[in-house]
């Protein structure tokens, strides 16, 4: 998983779930703080696809607590053969803690990629903050990973503009507008450079707000591309 080229990543806290994203997925987002018991779920799979570990904490959308388990857990993830990249908040490495960093650098020893992520659930900032949020995230990550919410299409807009600068600057990033009003850029982002899409395998098993299922979300970035 060198994230080249698009990505498009099956959401799921149950790796079960994976003979069910084949067709239409390149990777598995392994939503571990959705798992009841994630690392025992680890050391049996045997899929097919890689897997993106993803263990989100609960200030950024996610149901893990803020404890040293957390990372612990992904540190633990990193060395399965199938994981090849792991997911970190910015967030979590702007502070005093030094897990955040020990975890990128156990995921590289490992050979996997490393997504530092930011989520914006209130607003669509102004273009230059997002711009210095991705440039601050690919100061620890291989990629700057994005989610703000969109109110309008204006937002939508200054999402893709700082899109299409990174990926002409050769800046590796994912980015999408969450909400009803940003929920086309998940579809259109790809083609102007975002290198990794997320999606269920169910509908109802949504893990960010505005997400297409994966069938649909995969014949749209095709149909567009």
């Amino acid at each position: 998983m060198d994230f080249e080229e698009f990505v498009l990543a099956a959401s799921t806290g149950d790796l079960a779930a994976e003979p069910a994203a084949r067709e239409h997925a390149d990777a598995v987002e392994f939503r571990m703080d959705l798992a009841d018991a994630p690392l025992e779920a680890l050391v049996e799979y045997d899929g097919e696809l890689p897997v993106l570990a993803t263990n989100r904490v609960e200030w950024e959308g996610g149901e893990a607590d803020d404890a040293p388990e957390r990372l612990e857990d992904l540190r633990v993830a990193v060395e399965h053969p199938r994981v090849e990249a792991v997911d970190l908040e910015l967030s979590a490495i702007a502070g005093d803690d030094d897990d955040p960093l020990r975890t990128i650098a156990h995921a590289r020893e490992h050979g996997a990629k490393v997504v530092v992520s930011i989520h914006d659930f209130e607003e669509t900032p102004a273009r230059q903050e997002m711009a210095r949020l991705l440039d601050q995230a690919l100061e620890f990550g291989d990629v700057g990973k994005l989610a703000v919410t969109a109110d309008s299409p204006d937002d939508v807009l200054r999402l893709l503009a700082v899109t299409r600068g990174k990926e002409n600057a050769g800046d590796p990033v994912a980015t999408m507008a969450m909400g009803e009003a940003g929920r086309h850029s998940r579809a259109v982002a790809p083609l102007y450079g975002s290198r990794i899409g997320y999606a269920p395998v169910d509908p109802a098993e949504a893990t960010a707000p505005g997400q297409y299922d994966l069938a649909t979300l995969r014949d749209l970035v095709e149909r567009l591309s």
